[in-house]
């Protein structure tokens, strides 16, 4: 009786390896639960550099639809993170035509967050995002997703282009922001 009553006011979580497809396996909420808790910031942070806050989070919410819709669909062989950015990335190009938009720039955005209040820690974060905004599309998109941590590998298989042309989106993207921000100081 003690056990059942304790299990009441356990909540269940989970800590699986890769919750999308323990949620295609399963079914089951908590695993939905647990990808929105670990990827939703992250998430909403890369559609905030590409796309202003509004759009990120109608993105982010359509992602999340799209992943319950079609959860049958999760290769397990990708990584449940790079899986879903690769739906918000196609998503955000679905919207950017509908709207007949090829880039959104929006210089209100607040993308940085940080717990340290140093206004150099923070004027140094605000030139970097800055400059990020002022680069080509391709070249931004390639830099914020290596800058959210994903691989070259990876940031192909998001972007659906060969792994060569991320390097080399890289390069110009880094060359750029060193020009741009070696001006600003």
């Amino acid at each position: 009786m003690l056990l059942a009553i304790k299990n009441w006011f356990i909540q269940d979580k989970t800590d699986a390896h890769d919750p999308l497809h323990e949620f295609k396996r399963s079914g089951e909420n908590r695993y939905l639960e647990q990808a929105i808790d670990n990827f939703n910031p992250d998430l909403y942070h890369y559609l905030c550099t590409q796309s202003d806050p509004e759009t990120a989070e109608d993105i982010c919410q359509k992602t999340w639809l799209s992943i319950v819709e079609k959860r049958q669909y999760y290769q397990s062989n990708h990584t449940p993170k790079a899986y879903i950015f690769k739906i918000a990335r196609n998503a955000l190009i679905d919207e950017f035509r509908r709207q007949n938009k090829h880039i959104c720039d929006s210089t209100d955005t607040d993308i940085c967050t940080q717990d340290d209040d140093s206004s150099f820690n923070s004027a140094c974060c605000e030139q970097l995002y800055s400059a990020i905004k002022e680069l080509p599309q391709a070249q931004k998109e390639a830099i914020c997703l290596q800058l959210e941590g994903f691989s070259l590998k990876q940031i192909a298989q998001i972007t659906t282009i060969n792994q060569e042309t991320v390097k080399t989106r890289l390069r110009y993207a880094k060359q750029q922001l060193k020009q741009i921000l070696g001006d600003l100081t």
